[in-house]
């Protein structure tokens, strides 16, 4: 066992996994804890760019964690997406955005969540009320975070909350968020060198509700024609991926962050739960465009659970 305190994020890490992870174990440190920063999968490109821009190194890669070891929890909380062995694990502290669900521990915990449309943007409200300096570096992580979870500020979980953290960052790291965001926003559209497993699984959640277990992955693009010219190797993948997990839906979204659309591809036995959430059929391909969506938290996720409760 470690004797120090993990911290870390979800499976398939996306940039806020990963930057919230490092700025929250800098948080906990500077209360006198020890702590050490690990991830639950590979680092994306969009990420890889934050790192590279800062050149800080990217976490440790756990796959579990022993009995009793300490934990602390960030932009997630439901099992099906945390590290394996968390059940013997002790959790500490939990700081999220997303729904709660299947969570539940022995021993009482800090618990932080709020409805942002970033980890980061808790954590930033967390570091100015504790009264803690927010560095250049802090800053650019936050920054990089809260750009890439709320697409420029763009999508519909995006707070009031979440905009007055960008403007302040901006101060501080000296960046301009659009034009750094956009720069690392499109680094993360460049999926030509995964393959089609590895594209589905860059950031793919798994849910669980009533007997219902299915995945949302997602994937940002400049091009959603481009992604989708690679429909039949994806899907592929995706039966694969519901064989192996024993799905009953596999959902992949494919989104345009530059006129903020999506096109999904669904699979598997349940694939009608989709068009009961949509009110749309899906076509030939099994796909579906939605104007307007480009939110796995609020717009895509949300009404799956709604149809399957």
């Amino acid at each position: 066992m470690d004797n120090k305190v993990l911290i870390m994020g979800h499976k398939n890490p996306d940039t806020d996994s990963i930057c919230s992870s490092i700025v929250a174990a800098n948080l906990v440190k500077s209360f006198g804890v020890e702590t050490k920063i690990v991830r639950l999968g590979n680092i994306n490109k969009e990420t890889e760019y934050v790192l590279d821009f800062l050149k800080i190194d990217a976490p440790e890669f756990i796959q579990e964690v022993k009995d009793g070891q300490e934990i602390i929890l960030v932009d997630h909380n439901e099992k099906m997406q945390s590290v394996d062995g968390r059940d013997n694990a002790k959790v500490l502290a939990v700081i999220d955005h997303h729904r709660i669900a299947d969570f539940n521990t022995i021993e009482p915990l800090y618990y932080l969540a709020k409805p942002y449309g970033c980890t980061s943007t808790i954590l930033y409200e967390e570091y100015k009320k504790a009264g803690i300096e927010i560095d250049k570096t802090i800053g650019t992580l936050m920054l990089s975070a809260i750009i890439s979870d709320t697409l420029l500020l763009k999508s519909p979980t995006c707070t009031k909350s979440d905009i007055e953290a960008v403007k302040d960052l901006e101060k501080i790291t000296g960046l301009e968020a659009n034009k750094y965001g956009l720069d690392m926003l499109k680094a993360g559209t460049d999926l030509s060198t995964y393959s089609s497993s590895e594209v589905i699984n860059l950031d793919a959640k798994e849910f669980s509700e009533g007997e219902k277990k299915f995945v949302i992955s997602q994937v940002n693009t400049a091009d959603i024609d481009d992604v989708f010219s690679r429909r039949e190797e994806l899907e592929f993948a995706m039966e694969k991926e519901i064989a192996d997990k024993k799905l009953n839906l596999f959902v992949f979204v494919i989104t345009d962050i530059i006129n903020t659309n999506s096109k999904i591809i669904a699979l598997g036995n349940e694939k009608e739960l989709v068009e009961k959430a949509f009110g749309k059929e899906l076509d030939d391909l099994d796909s579906m465009m939605l104007e307007g969506v480009v939110s796995r938290k609020k717009q895509i996720a949300p009404p799956i659970l709604e149809v399957i409760k």
